[in-house]
C-alpha cells in the first residue's frame, strides 16, 4: 500500500513524499488562485472550485479565504454555503449533504498526529473521513475532528469543537461539542412575526 492509500484507509502515513507534497501543491495554487479572484467573478470562482473539489452540487458559494489540503476528497451537495476564512483538512474525505451553511472560521480536519513522541517526531499522521447530513448549520469558529459524523437537520453552536458523533435533529455546542436538546416544532414558530 502507497502513502495516498494508507492515508485514504485510516493508516498512519507519510505525508512528506514527493506523490503527496505535489498533490498538496496543485490544490494550494487553486485556492491561492480562487482567493484571489474578484469575488464578482463567479464563474471563474466557480470553475475553480469545481476543479478543485471531488464534487459539488449546482448551487454553492464560498467565500474566501478559503483553504484545503487535497480537494479532491471534498464533497458538496447542493446549496452549500461557506462564509469566510474556512479550512478543510481533507486528508481524507469531508461529505457534505445539501443545504449546508457553514459561518465564519470554520474548521474541518480529517487529519491529526499519533499521541506517540516516537511516531510523531517521524512525521506520521492519520486521516479519519468527516460526514455531515442534510440542512445543518455551524456557528462561526466551530471545529470539527476527525473521524465525527453530524446527522441532518442539526446545528452546531458557534465556538463548538466537535471530537464524537452528533445525531440528527439536535442543538450542540460545547468544548467538547455535546447534545444541548432537540429542535423542535417551537423552535420552528419562534421566528414567525
Amino acid at each position: 500500500m502507497n502513502e495516498k492509500e494508507k492515508m485514504l484507509n485510516g493508516y498512519l502515513y507519510l505525508a512528506t513524499g514527493e506523490s503527496l507534497y505535489k498533490e498538496r501543491l496543485r490544490a494550494k495554487d487553486l485556492c491561492f488562485e480562487f482567493n484571489n479572484t474578484k469575488p464578482s467573478d463567479t464563474n471563474k470562482r466557480n470553475s475553480i472550485i469545481k476543479e478543485l473539489f471531488g464534487k459539488v452540487g449546482e448551487q454553492f458559494n464560498i467565500e474566501s479565504d478559503f483553504w484545503c489540503d487535497y480537494g479532491y476528497n471534498i464533497e458538496v451537495g447542493e446549496n452549500f454555503y461557506v462564509n469566510h476564512n474556512c479550512v478543510m483538512l481533507d486528508c481524507n474525505k469531508i461529505k457534505f449533504g445539501d443545504n449546508v451553511l457553514i459561518a465564519p472560521n470554520c474548521g474541518f480536519y480529517t487529519a491529526g498526529h499519533p499521541l506517540d513522541v516516537e511516531s510523531r517526531v517521524k512525521w506520521y499522521e492519520y486521516a479519519y473521513p468527516i460526514t455531515v447530513g442534510n440542512n445543518v448549520w455551524f456557528g462561526a469558529n466551530v471545529s470539527v475532528m476527525p473521524n465525527v459524523t453530524i446527522g441532518d437537520n442539526t446545528v452546531i453552536g458557534a465556538g463548538s469543537v466537535v471530537t464524537k458523533d452528533i445525531p440528527s435533529n439536535v442543538l450542540a455546542y460545547g468544548n467538547p461539542c455535546k447534545v444541548i436538546r432537540e429542535i423542535t416544532e417551537e423552535d420552528r414558530l419562534k421566528y414567525i412575526k
